[in-house]
């Protein structure tokens, strides 16, 4: 069983959006050709859906500014700007992307206490979102994951799939992802490949 999962493709992280990647869009005719390859069983994309008032927003830091370290339920927290607000077209899936041919749209990000960038479980490592119990069910062998961004929601996805489904082979498609900065998903890359995660391209995953 082949699987893409597509991490948090919104209109939030694109050109435009309230917390926007640079060159986000450009992912989407990668996405939509991984889609249509034929390659995948199933596939699967997150979307970040936050209450309003999130407590990783800087909003609700008076004394923060937006991509400053500040604290969350006591832990050291990201503060971001207001974004991917549930029911609001900031949150909504990239109008462009292939939504029709996804099997299963996982929510997270949630609980106003605690972010999560996996899609798998909450920052804390605490609260699961169902994912790696779904996959499991559906016998998924094999999990290519690209998205937004590479060096937060698409690494820490990345990193809890390789832990909870301990039978599957994980692989990050390279060019169908976009970052923050450059160092930091230098250092995304990185750590991946050491913990055991492959980097590849959509040329590749297609081709397989």
């Amino acid at each position: 069983m082949k699987a893409l999962l597509l991490i948090d493709i919104q209109n939030g992280f694109c050109p435009g959006g309230n917390l926007p990647v640079a060159d986000g869009h450009a992912i989407v005719p990668i996405a939509n050709a991984l889609i249509d390859s034929g390659r995948y069983d199933l596939i699967v994309a997150s979307q970040d859906w936050h209450p309003p008032g999130h407590g990783s927003f800087a909003s609700m830091h008076p004394d923060k500014e937006p991509f400053e370290m500040g604290v969350l339920s006591g832990k050291p927290q990201m503060l971001w700007p207001d974004h991917c607000v549930r029911g609001t077209p900031d949150a909504e899936l990239h109008p462009d992307l292939k939504v029709e041919e996804i099997d299963l749209i996982q929510l997270k990000g949630e609980s106003h206490g605690v972010d999560s960038y996996s899609a798998f479980r909450d920052n804390d490592k605490d609260a699961l979102t169902g994912l790696s119990q779904f996959m499991k069910d559906q016998g998924v062998t094999e999990l290519d994951i690209c998205g937004l961004a590479t060096d937060y929601c698409v690494k820490f996805s990345a990193l809890d799939a390789i832990e909870m489904l301990p039978e599957a082979t994980i692989r990050v498609i390279e060019d169908a992802s976009r970052g923050i900065t450059p160092e930091g998903v230098s250092a995304a890359i990185e750590e991946m490949r050491e913990n055991g995660i492959a980097i590849i391209s959509s040329r590749d995953a297609i081709a397989a």
